[in-house]
């Protein structure tokens, strides 16, 4: 029986600003785009690295939710940062919201990112 993808759709998930889906479904496993920190309502982009991983971290939770998951349910994260020195107050933030759930991750110093953002994050996860 063939496999089939599926692009997954919301109306709280805020539409994607190139050739890309925000969120895939493929075997019960969501694939999510990367995000920005960038307030899909206002545009906004805040200032410091605690307030952008916030945001970032909460935005994934929302395309989760919009596609029947959850944070516990994520399998990995992919966190893309402008500069190393940033990695400490990162995990703090990250700590705080994945609680005792320790998905499997990467951070990876890139330098600068779209918008002059200081990160940006993607994951996979469990429907």
């Amino acid at each position: 029986m063939p496999q089939i993808m599926k692009t997954i759709p919301g109306e709280k998930i805020p539409p994607a600003n190139g050739h890309y889906s925000q969120c895939i479904e493929h075997n019960s496993t969501l694939y999510i785009s990367g995000q920005l920190p960038v307030n899909p309502v206002t545009k906004q982009i805040p200032d410091d690295i605690e307030a952008q991983t916030q945001l970032v971290l909460e935005k994934i939770e929302l395309i989760l939710k919009e596609a029947g998951s959850s944070r516990e349910k994520v399998i990995q994260m992919r966190i893309y940062i402008s500069d190393i020195a940033l990695w400490e107050k990162v995990n703090k933030v990250y700590m705080q919201f994945f609680g005792a759930h320790k998905p499997v991750r990467c951070v990876v110093p890139v330098g600068i990112l779209h918008y002059s953002c200081l990160i940006e994050a993607e994951c996979v996860a469990a429907i």
